[in-house]
């Protein structure tokens, strides 16, 4: 299956760098741009354009259908990361307000999360669960998924590049990354593929 991965267009909460998570904003005219100028560049062929649950990612897959004869399939495996009490802050406010579970580096440890929120454990297994349903649907044929920042990256690692550069590698509001999914497993928790969630980078 090709896979066209999409993240959704800019909101002004990414304008601000906060954590967006499972908070609900619309696109703002940047992030429309955006999904407009996608849509004259992706094939004019797509089987399907498949996207997460929240308005960012419906809006853009919206205007990514416009002029094809498709309409956005929404899939709740790709949401993006719920991150609890960090949501609507930025890194620095999050340090602020919360420091000892700042300190204890919880959004890059593999099992834990802030309060309210998901782990990455949650959020890969139900990213790779989409995927395989994604495969049994659309095997051997193009598929654009508009999703989000950390569904993009778990699509990524789980597809093909594995974790080693989980935190460092970011894809771009209206950014695209082409690859292929061959219906692979994620390799087992515990394996020395996941040491390294355990650092504190």
């Amino acid at each position: 299956m090709q896979l066209l991965l999409i993240r959704h267009g800019q909101t002004d909460v990414n304008a601000e760098h906060r954590y967006l998570g499972a908070l609900d904003p619309e696109l703002n005219a940047f992030g429309v741009a955006q999904a407009v100028a996608l849509n004259g560049v992706l094939p004019a062929d797509l089987a399907a354009v498949v996207c997460s649950p929240l308005r960012r990612a419906r809006q853009t897959a919206d205007l990514l259908c416009l002029g094809r004869a498709c309409s956005p399939v929404v899939h709740a495996a790709f949401r993006e990361r719920n991150v609890g009490i960090f949501e609507g802050l930025t890194q620095t406010e999050a340090r602020q307000q919360f420091p000892a579970l700042w300190a204890q580096n919880v959004t890059r440890t593999w099992d834990a999360a802030p309060p309210g929120g998901e782990t990455i454990q949650a959020v890969v297994d139900r990213v790779h669960h989409g995927l395989r349903e994604l495969y049994a649907a659309y095997a051997g044929q193009q598929i654009a998924l508009v999703a989000h920042g950390f569904v993009a990256k778990v699509v990524r690692a789980v597809s093909h590049a594995g974790f080693e550069d989980f935190f460092d590698w970011q894809l771009g509001n209206g950014a695209v990354y082409q690859l292929a999914w061959m219906g692979l497993d994620v390799p087992p928790v515990g394996s020395a593929d996941y040491t390294y969630f355990d650092s504190k980078k």
